[in-house]
């Protein structure tokens, strides 16, 4: 699978950008600001239906305007197939696929696998459990029908919960039977994800621990671990032993939306003890794992995309993975850099075909 063309329109801040991909490789190359980034989001944008940096749409169309249009041409397993992500300011976006509009964007999730490494991919380490839940979310999306909406009934219901428990604080009432209803159905979707997740991860963590090794020349041990509350006790017991609490804090404090993992190196926690480098590299193998998990459960290669790439890796690193599409272990790739003699002298080794963007 690679993506043949594409045409933006007011997309950030392009006013009209049309570009012809290679189906190997393509570098997108010029000063900061010009707009690198946002032809990988907008990219980004047509896997996913939303904005890898900003995910708030109004502010993804261009200054001035009322609307952007991104237009993808791709090949897949053979057939050509057209993505069109539109949004207009005070109207819901709409993504269609063949000119025919997607009923539900969840319906979209998959199709166009994609993986993207970003120096904002750093917030893994350093910020809290909602971002290391998002990664782990977005991976098993990708290939999970029924996870992905187990995960969006879920925050239905927890939202649902949480405008109920603060119902209850305002008018000083409590109702068993209503709160039960929402707890069955909580505890039933959280156990999915529960589950899911930690099949996911048996999987995933000697893929990430295999790419880590190769990445640093196995010069350290690194692990992630995942904690659920649910490791302790059923979802069941859980809500009602923290009933009281959940009262009082008028939000439900237990459950999957918890969830969180550890990331360690030699035993010691990466954020705290892992160097730049070593932190760097394991973000690049978080990532590669994410695309070998993809791409041996949907048989394609996804799309990867590399933002900033110099800024995140020596010279050395950034090589290690553009040979991997020449072993053909990756499919299409996008880099964006500041330096376009640095980035072309990386991509010439490797004997493939590509393309430079200057912009």
């Amino acid at each position: 699978m690679f993506l043949k063309s594409l045409s933006l329109l007011n997309y950030k801040n392009f006013e009209s950008a049309n570009f012809d991909f290679d189906p190997k490789i393509n570098c997108l190359v010029g000063f900061n600001g010009v707009g690198k980034t946002n032809v990988l989001d907008s990219i980004y944008h047509l896997s996913f239906g939303k904005s890898y940096f900003n995910p708030i749409t109004s502010q993804n169309i261009r200054h001035n305007t009322e609307f952007f249009v991104i237009e993808g041409q791709f090949e897949k397993q053979g057939r050509e197939e057209q993505i069109i992500v539109s949004a207009k300011k005070g109207q819901k976006k709409v993504i269609k696929r063949n000119n025919k509009p997607y009923e539900k964007f969840s319906e979209h999730i998959g199709f166009i696998p994609t993986v993207i490494i970003s120096p904002a991919d750093r917030d893994l380490i350093i910020e809290g459990s909602e971002t290391r839940r998002k990664f782990i979310d977005g991976v098993i999306s990708q290939s999970d029908n029924l996870y992905l909406n187990s995960l969006i009934n879920y925050g239905k219901i927890l939202a649902q919960r949480n405008s109920l428990l603060k119902y209850f604080a305002a008018n000083h009432t409590f109702d068993r039977d209503t709160l039960s209803v929402y707890d069955h159905q909580l505890e039933e979707l959280g156990n999915v994800l529960y589950e899911k997740r930690k099949a996911f991860l048996e999987t995933f963590i000697p893929i990430f621990q295999k790419r880590y090794a190769t990445i640093s020349n196995e010069r350290e041990e690194v692990s992630i671990t995942y904690k659920s509350q649910l490791e302790e006790e059923p979802f069941k017991k859980l809500l009602e032993e923290n009933l009281q609490k959940d009262m009082a804090l008028q939000y439900t404090s237990v459950g999957t939306h918890k969830d969180d993992l550890v990331f360690e190196i030699a035993g010691h926690p990466i954020k705290k003890f892992g160097s730049q480098g070593q932190q760097k590299s394991f973000l690049i193998a978080l990532k590669l794992a994410q695309f070998d998990f993809i791409k041996d459960l949907s048989k394609v290669s996804p799309i990867l995309l590399m933002d900033d790439v110099f800024d995140k890796l020596d010279e050395n690193r950034v090589a290690h993975i553009v040979d991997l599409v020449a072993t053909n272990e990756l499919g299409q790739l996008f880099i964006s850099d500041t330096h376009a003699d640095r980035t072309e002298k990386v991509v010439k080794q490797t004997g493939q075909t590509y393309k430079m963007f200057r912009l």
